[in-house]
């Protein structure tokens, strides 16, 4: 089994305006720069022979280049049960239709479908049990978030291995927006 996810990567000058923001949240564990991304679709453990489909499916997905925009901050959860902070995507209905054809391809390669609402984003850091009082004050103090547009000519088949400091991610297919 491999934990599979479709996904843009977030280019670095892009991360590095989301790094400078990664501060005054007690306990957070803040994702480096080359962990953020813009999922499309999270597929989740597959079996080997699934990811090869996927692949295939994946690889008949069509798109033009995307121009995209992190702006404003939210987070999962609400309570004690607030589990990440991230950072916004713009509006963007060719990044929504993207998705949706990822969403096709899972399908089709057999995979489930995805029943939460797709809610773009960056993911900036987790949390564990966090005081919500400190959640809403970083929230407040980084809602005016605004990244410099950029443009997506790709996107990645990634993988995700678990280690001690959290969750490691490799590219494994590239696919093309022409």
């Amino acid at each position: 089994m491999i934990r599979l996810f479709a996904a843009l990567s977030v280019p670095a000058d892009i991360g590095a305006v989301l790094a400078a923001r990664q501060d005054g949240l007690a306990g957070a564990r803040w994702r480096p720069v080359e962990a953020f991304h813009i999922t499309l679709r999270f597929f989740g453990d597959v079996a080997e022979d699934v990811a090869a489909d996927l692949d295939a499916e994946l690889a008949m997905v069509t798109g033009a280049p995307l121009a995209l925009e992190l702006e404003g901050v939210g987070a999962f959860d609400e309570g004690a049960d607030i589990h990440a902070v991230w950072a916004g995507v713009a509006e963007d209905p060719a990044l929504r239709h993207l998705a949706r054809r990822c969403e096709t391809a899972a399908r089709r390669a057999g995979l489930r479908p995805d029943g939460r609402v797709y809610t773009p984003h960056v993911t900036m850091a987790y949390l564990r049990r966090p005081n919500p009082s400190d959640v809403a004050a970083w929230l407040a103090d980084n809602d005016l978030l605004k990244a410099p547009s950029f443009r997506a000519t790709s996107f990645g088949l990634y993988s995700s291995w678990r280690t001690d400091e959290g969750s490691r991610y490799r590219l494994e297919r590239e696919y093309p927006l022409t």
